[in-house]
């Protein structure tokens, strides 16, 4: 079953950190839940909302990994959320789709360094879909956001403590659940 062995941890500091969520606007009772769970971790993790969280808008799935890879070049986010539901049809549409937006997200945090958190729902049935975004199954807008703040605060320890952004001292493996040795 999907969910179980999920990590569990320490919470993650995420003051100071600026989060791009990226959600498109295809099945809005999916999406919109998902952002939910996102802006709900931000919360639980100390980013301000009023100064250091911002939903960002996109067609469909498939403009999420364009529009991530210029907030992540904008160098104006530690941390970046994809969200977003593509739900199987009767043609080779939806594979075509999920390959191109995992491999684009894919691509965006192995190009430019900054992480960027999966939260694109592909599934059989809407129902799955409205399960993974706050039903059943959690809301994995929630547990994209979570992944990709502690990937942050990875990333500062192995970059010897300095901030992605520059931001300073003040992040030098703020938040890190364990550290990890390298």
């Amino acid at each position: 079953m999907s969910g179980t062995g999920t990590p569990a941890g320490k919470p993650i500091d995420g003051k100071g950190r600026r989060v791009a969520i990226i959600a498109a606007r295809w099945h809005p009772e999916i999406t919109d839940a998902l952002i939910d769970g996102a802006l709900k971790a931000c919360v639980d993790c100390g980013v301000r909302m009023d100064e250091d969280a911002e939903v960002i808008r996109v067609p469909g799935a498939f403009e999420l990994p364009l529009v991530a890879s210029a907030a992540a070049r904008s160098k104006r986010f530690d941390a970046i959320v994809c969200l977003g539901a593509v739900v199987r049809g009767g043609t080779p549409h939806f594979d075509y789709v999920c390959r191109a937006v995992t491999d684009g997200c894919t691509r965006v945090a192995l190009d430019t360094g900054i992480p960027v958190g999966f939260g694109v729902l592909t599934v059989d049935t809407v129902q799955q879909a409205l399960d993974r975004a706050g039903g059943s199954e959690g809301n994995k807008g929630g547990e994209a956001m979570l992944a990709a703040l502690e990937t942050a605060c990875v990333l500062d320890v192995v970059h010897g403590g300095v901030h992605l952004r520059g931001r300073g001292a003040g992040h030098r493996g703020a938040g890190l659940p364990a550290a990890p040795s390298l």
